[in-house]
């Protein structure tokens, strides 16, 4: 499935099995799809990048329905598609300038996602070759070669349609780096809207709206994401190292005396040390602590607190966990007049 909009699917066709005693299919290359309503009822969601089974076709009209999902080998949820193979961050060397710190959170974000990541560098041109270099030995020390592309003067690009030939690749990276462009250049037959850097702020304005894979000429999918300055970032304290290569590779060659090390006062880490991206780490972990943390505060506020709304607006009250606290309803009350005048009937309890 190429595009979701709205309750509607656009499922590109792979391959068309036919029963014996149903018609030849005319020219058709996509459909227009439902979802079946059983697939609604277990929860079955349809995402961008699905293989999907298609029952009762319309060939003249274009149109059918998904009856079944295939198993998917990976998913995302941000952006919500499925079956990827890598990702593809791109940023701009310049204009706007690359912000290390800025690069180094979308880089943990990718990594934590467990696909590939391809890193893209856009603006080439507006940098001598000898920054160019500097660029490339820094990130080397970050544990990636990245691909360095002008788009205005057509360079690199053939090394880069090489990296996603054959493959789902999801494009990502902030506004204004020119991943439109990029797009627009690798399948000549799009037209997507291009961005202008804002010189006030000094980055992109958003010019994605949706998820969508295009096909790229060579083989192929390529996902283009709405775009966004700031990744949300939920990964777990104990597992964000692992989305620092240069951790990971100090990892594979020692090992911490602890094995629940946050890698940041314990002895006797391996991690702990002089390498450049050791201080986004410490930062990103900060993040990810404090965020677990109001997670459980959150839990554990409503597993004994309840939502109240009054005249001044909604308020918090303690909740009454034990039963001895809470009013007998109506109904129990009835219940037991009705045994006590059974009992008082019979006998069995005298009226005063």
């Amino acid at each position: 499935m190429v595009a979701v909009q709205a309750n509607y699917y656009q499922v590109r066709l792979d391959s068309v099995h036919l029963l014996p005693a149903e018609p030849q299919p005319l020219e058709v290359t996509e459909l227009l799809c439902t979802r079946r309503a059983r697939l609604k009822k277990i929860g079955q969601q349809v995402m961008v990048g699905d293989r999907v089974l298609i029952e009762e076709p319309d060939w003249a009209g274009g149109r059918g329905a998904i009856a079944q999902v295939s198993p998917r080998t990976s998913e995302l949820s941000r952006p919500p598609i499925s079956n990827v193979d890598q990702i593809l961050l791109v940023f701009a060397l310049a204009e706007p300038t690359l912000d290390p710190h800025q690069l180094s959170r979308f880089l943990v974000k990718a990594e934590s996602t467990g696909l590939d990541v391809t890193l893209c560098l856009n603006k080439r041109d507006l940098l001598t070759p000898t920054e160019q270099q500097e660029w490339r030995d820094r990130l080397h020390q970050w544990g990636y070669e990245p691909i360095l592309i002008s788009i205005y003067q057509q360079e690199g690009l053939s090394e880069l349609q090489q990296r996603l030939s054959q493959k789902i690749t999801v494009v990502a990276g902030p506004s204004g780096v020119g991943k439109s462009s990029l797009i627009n250049d690798l399948i000549p037959t799009l037209d997507l809207r291009v961005g202008r850097v804002s010189g006030k702020l000094g980055r992109g304005r958003h010019t994605t709206r949706h998820v969508e894979l295009f096909e790229l000429p060579a083989g192929g999918l390529l996902a283009d994401t709405p775009g966004f300055n700031q990744p949300e970032m939920d990964t777990a304290p104990e597992d964000l190292a692992l989305c620092f290569p240069e951790a990971r590779q100090r990892l594979a060659a020692a090992r911490c005396q602890f094995s629940d090390c946050l890698h940041r006062d314990e002895p006797n880490c391996a991690v702990r040390g002089d390498w450049e991206r050791y201080e986004d780490y410490l930062n990103l972990l900060d993040e990810a602590v404090a965020r677990q943390t109001a997670i459980a505060r959150l839990k554990d506020a409503e597993s004994t607190t309840k939502v109240k709304t009054t005249e001044e607006g909604q308020v918090l009250e303690p909740k009454l966990e034990s039963k001895k606290y809470r009013r007998v309803s109506r109904r129990t009350q009835q219940q037991n007049l009705k045994e006590l005048y059974k009992d008082i009937e019979s006998g069995l309890i005298e009226p005063d």
